[in-house]
C-alpha cells in the first residue's frame, strides 16, 4: 500500500472510468495527430457544448498554459497574473523563455485579481520603452482554493474589454470551480479569451487541453503546439480521457466528491482547533502547523509546506480520497496538539 498523501491531487492514480476509457480506445489502429475518431469527437464537443471556436490536445500544463499565452502574446508584450500564480511560481521561466514576454506579477486578494488591483500595472500603453501589456492571466480555482464568482469574472472581462486586453484562465482545476459556483463550464469559459484545462489533477492519467473562444488566437495555434514539441502522436488515448470526464458528467462526480472531502476535512480541522486560512472552494485548505508537528505527521501523511518562512501547509484532497483518510490525519494532529499541550504546561508549573 502506499502512503496516503494530501500533498496534490497530482500523487492520486487515474480514475478507473477513465483507465476503463483509454483501454477500450486501445483496439486496432487509428489514425494519428488529432484525426483520429476519439479526438475529432472530442473537437466537436467542446465547439457544441461549450461554443469554443477551437481546442487542442496538449501533454502538460505547463504547455497548455504558455502555449495559451503564445496564441496571444508577441515578445514585446507582458501578462498580468498574481505574484503567487502558477505561471510566476512553478513554471521555472517557461513563459519568458519560450515566449520571450514577460511576466508581471501582481498583488491579490486571498488569490484573487480584481480591476482595482490591475489597474496600475496597466500604463505606458504606447511608450516604445516599456514591455506592453496585452493579456490578464488568472486560476480559477485560485492558488489558494478560492474561486472568482460570475460577477468578479464579468467585472475582469469588462475591464479587459475596455482595455484592449486578452483574458487567460488557467484552470487546471476548473471543474471544482464550477462545481463549487453551481454553473456550468460553458458560462465560466465564456469570459476568457483563451482556457487551460487541466486533466492529469482531475483523475486522467495524462494530458491538458487549451480551448480557444477568440477565434483570431486559433489561427496559428497548431503550428505553435507543433514548434513547442505539444503535439502527441496517438492522440485518442488522451482524447478518450476527456471524452470520459466531461461527456457523461464524471468530472461532476469528480468535482463533486474533492470539493465535499475538502470541506469535511475544514471541518475535522477547526474542531481540532485549528484555523482554516482561505475560504475553502475547491479541494485546497491552508492552516498553520509548527514545525515539529509537520515532521511528526509526515511521517504517515504527505503534505507541503507552502510558505516555509510562517509553515502554513497546503492540504488537497483527490477523487480518491476518503473520509478515513481524513480522519486517521486529525487523529495524529490531536495526539500532536495534545502533545504540545502538555509540554507548555508542564513548562509553566515548573
Amino acid at each position: 500500500m502506499r502512503p496516503i498523501s494530501f500533498g496534490s491531487d497530482n500523487h492520486s492514480g487515474i480514475h478507473p472510468q477513465i483507465l476503463q476509457a483509454i483501454a477500450d480506445s486501445n483496439q486496432g489502429s487509428a489514425a494519428s495527430y488529432e484525426m483520429d475518431e476519439e479526438s475529432q469527437e472530442l473537437k466537436k464537443f467542446i465547439k457544441t457544448e461549450f461554443g469554443c471556436a477551437d481546442s487542442f490536445l496538449v501533454m502538460n500544463g505547463t504547455a497548455a498554459n504558455v502555449l495559451s499565452l503564445n496564441c496571444g502574446v508577441q515578445s514585446f508584450e507582458s501578462i498580468l497574473c498574481t505574484n503567487i500564480s502558477h505561471l510566476q511560481m512553478d513554471e521555472c521561466g517557461a513563459p519568458e523563455k519560450f515566449l520571450g514576454a514577460k511576466l508581471i506579477a501582481v498583488p491579490h486578494t486571498d488569490g484573487k485579481l480584481s480591476v482595482e488591483n490591475l489597474k496600475p500595472f496597466v500604463i505606458r500603453r504606447g511608450d516604445q520603452h516599456f514591455s506592453q501589456v496585452k493579456m490578464v492571466s488568472v486560476t480559477q480555482p485560485t492558488e489558494y482554493g478560492t474561486a472568482y464568482s460570475l460577477d468578479e469574472l464579468q467585472a475582469l472581462r469588462e475591464y479587459c474589454d475596455k482595455e484592449n486586453l486578452l483574458l487567460h484562465i488557467d484552470g487546471a482545476r476548473l471543474g471544482n470551480a464550477v462545481y463549487t459556483l453551481n454553473t456550468t463550464f460553458k458560462k465560466v469559459i465564456s469570459y476568457a479569451d483563451v482556457v487551460s484545462m487541466g486533466g492529469a489533477k482531475n483523475g486522467l492519467m495524462m494530458g491538458e487541453l487549451v480551448l480557444i473562444n477568440n477565434p483570431k488566437l486559433a489561427e496559428n495555434f497548431k503550428y505553435f503546439r507543433k514548434q513547442a514539441m505539444q503535439l502527441p502522436s496517438k492522440t485518442r488515448f488522451f482524447a478518450a480521457q476527456f471524452l470520459c470526464y466531461l461527456k457523461n458528467n464524471l468530472w461532476l462526480e469528480i468535482a463533486k466528491s474533492q470539493c465535499e472531502m475538502a470541506l469535511y476535512f475544514e471541518k475535522q480541522l477547526l474542531q481540532a482547533g485549528v484555523r482554516v486560512n482561505y475560504e475553502v472552494q475547491s479541494n485546497a485548505l491552508f492552516c498553520n502547523l509548527s514545525k515539529s508537528m509537520v515532521k511528526s505527521i509526515r511521517e504517515h501523511f504527505f503534505f507541503y509546506v507552502w510558505d516555509e518562512s510562517t509553515f502554513e501547509c497546503r492540504l488537497m484532497t483527490s477523487f480518491d480520497t476518503k473520509k478515513e483518510d481524513i480522519d486517521r490525519f486529525i487523529e495524529k494532529l490531536k495526539s500532536q496538539l495534545q502533545s504540545f499541550q502538555e509540554v507548555n504546561h508542564g513548562k509553566a508549573l515548573s
